[in-house]
Order: structure tokens, then C-alpha cells, then sequence
């Protein structure tokens, strides 16, 4: 089975077959087309994961070309082939929605890379719209985005205890997506139709908590010049969410107790006894087991809260699946800024592999986010990600910042550190950061080049 099947529009026939046969040893499937025309029929015909266009075509502008070939598949990605590179060809093509330009003549290696490059784009955009909607039909949990052993194994879980009533507690470290698990529980549980109430704990000043869950009487302090109701009585029927449940103060720890046994609580400053049939999900970054251990946590509050466990895994434990989510995050925030959809390097993506992600799930997000907005480009690449996934640790502490052979992001006047500002290929980059490290190495050992 071909690694890809590829269209080549080109009007010189040595073009077409070099590049025939160039592709067709590397494993992919090769359809060429002479006119624009004989393009948009052959598109018509067949689907392709890649289109090679020549810029200047008998028939027809390549730019120009551009828009229908985009009206007949919006991502499809395509190269451009011009005889002239230079920074004004490499803006407009990049405003003509294209994913990269390659020069004639060109290096095989790095036409094979882009290619390569482009291809996987396509396959991880198709897989994560294939993905999805394995995900709908099996759980219904459209938001929740993976394909681990980690993942699917959580999900399972999650469809197996949502039907309960029994309290669940939700541990992971910040950003690994505790309140989606806890949202996907309630939505594939039989209170999927009443309300869903997530409480921050931790952003409640301790004096306030109660009032907010428990609610207050006319005049039960100062400020309540009316009775209100509290959030155990806005999800009755449905049901609530403590995040970072370990915030909360002893006393209201006693209150939460009481609640989960019984049932039942009353006002802040009443005396009538409510009852409310509500689902409790709690969830914690850090271990509730030895705050128990230390007595600043209830141990009774805590095996009524963990009678069903649920563990989110880290990111970097899942690493399988930022591919899957990156591009996830990159088609939800192209849409939402209207910009073109886009796609990562390879470079770009290598590195985000590469990268420990203490922020988890919600670090990757920002940083997808902060690339969609900075980009002025269809190609998500390295300098488009911030300096903390750019900076590689390198064994035997070696720090490289890859920042110093990039060019500058858009809107910084000049290169970085000395580098060209003209567009460098990924051999080019490669070849610079393995200069760095020897340098670095023999720097260290004295330049003795045995022990280095």
C-alpha cells in the first residue's frame, strides 16, 4: 500500500517524470497532470494527500489555481514548485493558503521531507476526525481526544461507573483535564439532563464556601439582606464538582460529610432541614492520602469521596496522543480567529514530542493557541513555539536554545542572535544544533576530543 498518493501538476515533462520517479522509489502512489485544467480533473476523479504545483502553468496562474483546487478539498495541502525562491514568493504563497514552496532546483532530501511532512499532516488530520468519531460512537465523549492505552482504558472506565450514584474522586496532576472527565461522568450518566455544578474551592475565599454551597437565610449576616439558595440545591437531581477539594477548611470538610451521608444539610442561619439527591465528583492535584496522614484532611471525608478512583495520567505518560491533540487544538483555533487551516512541521512537531509538558493538556492548548495567533503562515514551525519547549535539554546538561539558528517571529525586526532571516531548511537547522553540541561538549572537557 503507497505511503501516499500524490498529484505533480507541472508543464515540463522532465519535471514530472524526475519527480515520478523520485516519489515512486520513496513508496508513494504518483498521478501527473500537464495543464491546470488536466489537475482539476484528475482531483475530480480521485482523492490525493498531497498536490506538487508548478507556479507557472500553460493554461493558467498556479496562484491562481489555488482557490478552485481549495473549493474541491479545503485541506488538501499543497507545495508549490517555482524557479524563483525568495521571501516575497514565500509570503504570497503562504497567503495563498499553500503549505510550503520548494525551488527548482531542488535537494531531493529536503523535497522528500516536506512531502513527508505534508503527508503525515493529512493522515493525523483524517485519523483525528476518524478517531472522533470512533470515540462518539463508543462513548459519546466528543471533547475527550486520544488514542493511548492510558486514554482508552480511562474512557472505558469512565462509561463504566457514569450510570452510579456513587462519588467519585478524580486525581492528576493541573491540566490533565479533571473537569472534562468529571463532565464526560455526568453526561453519560442518567442525570445527563440536570445541571452539572463545578465549584473551584480553591478560588472561594473559606468564609464564603459555605454560603455558596450551603446557601444562607435572610439576615444570617450582614450582607444577606435575602435568603438565597446554595449550589447543593441548584444540582439537585444532577450533579456537582469539587476541584481542588483539598482547599477546603475542616469545618466545611464536617459539613461536606454530613451531606454525603445524610443527604441533608441546612442554611448557613436557618433551621429547616433540606434534602437533595446529588452526585458528588471530586478532584485533587496533590495527594489527598498524605494530607490524610498529616491531619489536615479528614480520613472519613476521604473514603467517602474515593469510593471509585479515577487517575488521569500526565501528558508526557501519554506521549502518543499530542500529535492527535495538537492538531485537535490547531483547527479549533484557526476557526475561531478565522485563520487558514494550518499544520505543524515536522520540526515543530519534533519538538513538542520532545518536550515534558509539566503543564499537561492545557499547557499544550496554550501553546497551540499562542502559535495559531503569532502565525502569518499555514505552517505551525519551531519559532512559533515558546523558548520553554524550543530549549532542548541534551545529555550531560547541555542546554540548546534552538532559538539561535531560527528566524525571527513575526513582527521581530532582524534575525536572532546573528542567524539569516532567510527561510532555513530543517538540514540546515539540524546541521547548526549538532555543531552546538560538539562545541559545547569540547568547551567543557577542556577540548580534549577523547573525553568529550
Amino acid at each position: 500500500m503507497p505511503k501516499g498518493s500524490i498529484l505533480v501538476v507541472d508543464d515540463e515533462t522532465e519535471i514530472r517524470e524526475g519527480l515520478g520517479l523520485l516519489l515512486e522509489s520513496e513508496g508513494y502512489g504518483v498521478v501527473c497532470a500537464e495543464t491546470g485544467g488536466a489537475g482539476l480533473a484528475r482531483l475530480e476523479e480521485r482523492p490525493f494527500d498531497l498536490i506538487l504545483l508548478d507556479v507557472s502553468l500553460p493554461d493558467r496562474n498556479g496562484l491562481d489555481l489555488l482557490k478552485d483546487l481549495r473549493l474541491r478539498d479545503p485541506y488538501l495541502p499543497i507545495v508549490l514548485i517555482t524557479a524563483y525562491g525568495s521571501i516575497e514568493m514565500a509570503r504570497t504563497a503562504f497567503k495563498s493558503g499553500v503549505q510550503d514552496y520548494i525551488t527548482k532546483p531542488w535537494s531531493n532530501d529536503e523535497l522528500l521531507a516536506q512531502v513527508a511532512q505534508a503527508v503525515e499532516g493529512r493522515r493525523l488530520r483524517e485519523e483525528n476526525v476518524q478517531l472522533k468519531r470512533a470515540l462518539k460512537q463508543r462513548y459519546n465523549f466528543p471533547n475527550i481526544i486520544g488514542k493511548s492505552e492510558k486514554i482508552l482504558a480511562l474512557l472505558d472506565l469512565v462509561a463504566q461507573i457514569a450510570p452510579s450514584r456513587s462519588t467519585v474522586l478524580i486525581a492528576g496532576e493541573s491540566g490533565t483535564g479533571k473537569e472534562l472527565i468529571a463532565k464526560a461522568i455526568h453526561s453519560a450518566s442518567t442525570r445527563a439532563d440536570k445541571a452539572f455544578v463545578p465549584v473551584n474551592t480553591g478560588s472561594i475565599p473559606v468564609d464564603l464556601l459555605e454560603s455558596q454551597l450551603f446557601g444562607h437565610v435572610k439576615g444570617a449576616f450582614t450582607s444577606a439582606i435575602a435568603s438565597k439558595k446554595g449550589l447543593f440545591e441548584v444540582a439537585d437531581q444532577g450533579t456537582i464538582f469539587f476541584d481542588e477539594i483539598s482547599t477546603i477548611s475542616p469545618e466545611t470538610q464536617a459539613k461536606l460529610l454530613r451531606v454525603i451521608q445524610e443527604r441533608e444539610f441546612m442554611r448557613l442561619g436557618g433551621t429547616e432541614t433540606i434534602k437533595v439527591d446529588v452526585r458528588i465528583l471530586a478532584a485533587s492535584n496533590v495527594d489527598l492520602l498524605s494530607l490524610v496522614r498529616d491531619g489536615r484532611f479528614r480520613e472519613d471525608l476521604y473514603h467517602r469521596l474515593n469510593v471509585i478512583a479515577v487517575h488521569l495520567p500526565p501528558l508526557r505518560e501519554r506521549k502518543e496522543d499530542i500529535p492527535l491533540l495538537s492538531e485537535h487544538f490547531l483547527s479549533r483555533f484557526c476557526e475561531e480567529n478565522a485563520r487558514p487551516t494550518a499544520r505543524f512541521t515536522q520540526a515543530a512537531m519534533k519538538l513538542m514530542m520532545d518536550y515534558d509538558w509539566p503543564g499537561n493538556v492545557r499547557e499544550l492548548e496554550n501553546v497551540v493557541e499562542r502559535a495559531v495567533v503569532l502565525s502569518t503562515q499555514e505552517s505551525i514551525s519551531p519559532e512559533l513555539l515558546p523558548e520553554s519547549v524550543r530549549t532542548r535539554e541534551i545529555v550531560g546538561g547541555v542546554r540548546l536554545q534552538l532559538s539561535s539558528v531560527l528566524p525571527p517571529l513575526p513582527g521581530e525586526t532582524g534575525a536572532r542572535n546573528g542567524a539569516d532571516s532567510s527561510k532555513p531548511s530543517l538540514f540546515q537547522i539540524m546541521e547548526e544544533v549538532e555543531r552546538r553540541i560538539i562545541a559545547d561538549m569540547l568547551e567543557r572537557t577542556g577540548w580534549n576530543q577523547t573525553e568529550a
